[in-house]
């Protein structure tokens, strides 16, 4: 056997796996096509957080597992990993009102343990002068809370160079290009530089995120996938304006949109956009540019802000599919075994959880994989900036 685990994909899903795998002692092989995160894991809102709307949907255990992540990586990552103060206006038109915002920022901070970053406060009248010119007009309460933002790129570039101190390979670019499976292993093929090579492996993990039903196609036999679609979350980039970090509710839909000073930049999002056709096409749409700076101007009137001065970029989530809108559905991740079970599929979670979605990938490997003899633990793993 060549390899334990191969692992298709190097976002930050196939980076988690690789890292956990690697860590649990396992060799491993992981293949990426294009780059590093080049795809979904680049075009996040930059934040680690515990997804305090995801109270909303009751999905406690995600909340409290993704703070749970949130306290660690803040640990192991810090320069990666950094809190900011975020402010939540409410006004007296707004969905949720000044009472069912405090119970959810304490839910939120019981659901972490009471953890020192989820204090929360109240701004008095008096501290609203200080937000940016925010419209204060029937403006009835501002909150203050904390989470963490990152750059989402340069923290998979880390887990990578993780995996890698561990032992695992990384095969970069790497194009597969089909795999035939048995009881035993998994017979894989890849075009890596310049020519066509074969591997085996006890376990294949497909992490391709937007691209997993398609590389899914390329398995023999082809394992059976739940049904999936593709949301689209869009993105700005604006001119500095805001000194301050916001979480709005959209006036016109009651969704969260996060208005974020990000790497000298004000980071505008997310939208979330039914996508169909080929993942490599995701894009701003006219529209979603129209929404989100709609969104800014009501809290920000006095912003002068050119559309022609705003950057953009979309990633896809995968999430199950539902007649639901996608704003309540779950964010868990999607996973399914199959394939002789020598076929393990990754797709969907969340960015701050893929330390703890990479450790209960491994446990449902475990049964088909050897007995191995661990190196180290993703817990205590510290993460730092590839140079």
């Amino acid at each position: 056997m060549d390899y334990d685990i191969a692992i298709i994909g190097a976002g930050i899903s196939g980076a988690g796996v690789a890292q956990a795998a690697a860590a649990a002692g396992y060799k491993v092989l992981l293949l990426e096509q294009t780059a590093i995160a080049c795809a979904t894991s680049r075009s996040s809102s930059k934040l680690i957080h515990g997804g305090l709307r995801y109270l909303e949907s009751a999905q406690f255990s995600l909340v409290r597992e993704s703070l749970t992540e949130r306290a660690l990586l803040l640990k192991l990552a810090p320069e990666l990993v950094k809190l900011a103060n975020l402010h939540i206006p409410v006004y007296r038109n707004s969905q949720r009102a000044p009472l069912t915002i405090a119970a959810g920022l304490s839910l939120y901070r019981l659901l972490s343990g009471f953890d020192s970053s989820t204090r929360f406060s109240r701004l008095k009248p008096d501290q609203w002068p200080e937000l940016d010119s925010i419209n204060t007009e029937h403006l009835k309460a501002v909150f203050r809370y904390q989470e963490a933002q990152t750059d989402d790129r340069a923290l998979t570039a880390a887990v990578v160079q993780s995996a890698q101190q561990l032992g695992a390979e990384l095969a970069l670019p790497a194009t597969f290009c089909g795999a035939e499976t048995t009881p035993e292993f998994c017979d894989l093929r890849y075009r890596h530089n310049g020519r066509e090579q074969q591997a085996r492996a006890a376990m294949l993990v497909n992490c391709a995120g937007p691209w997993a039903p398609q590389v899914n196609q390329l398995i023999s036999p082809t394992p059976a996938l739940p049904e999936i679609e593709l949301i689209q979350g869009a993105h700005l980039l604006l001119p500095p304006q805001l000194k301050h970090h916001y979480y709005l509710e959209s006036p016109s839909d009651g969704r969260a949109v996060f208005a974020l000073p990000w790497q000298g930049k004000l980071l505008l999002g997310t939208t979330e956009t039914p996508h169909t056709g080929e993942p490599a096409n995701a894009h701003c749409h006219p529209h979603e540019m129209h929404y989100l700076l709609n969104v800014l101007k009501h809290y920000f009137p006095d912003l002068h802000i050119l559309p022609s001065s705003a950057e953009s970029f979309a990633g896809l989530r995968v999430l199950p599919r539902s007649s639901e809108q996608a704003f309540g559905r779950s964010r868990e991740s999607i996973m399914e075994l199959g394939s002789h079970n020598r076929v393990f599929t990754l797709m969907g979670g969340k960015l701050t959880t893929y330390r703890a979605t990479a450790e209960q990938t491994l446990e449902q490997l475990a049964p088909q994989l050897p007995q191995r003899t661990r190196r180290a633990d993703t817990r205590t793993l510290a993460l730092t900036p590839v140079s």
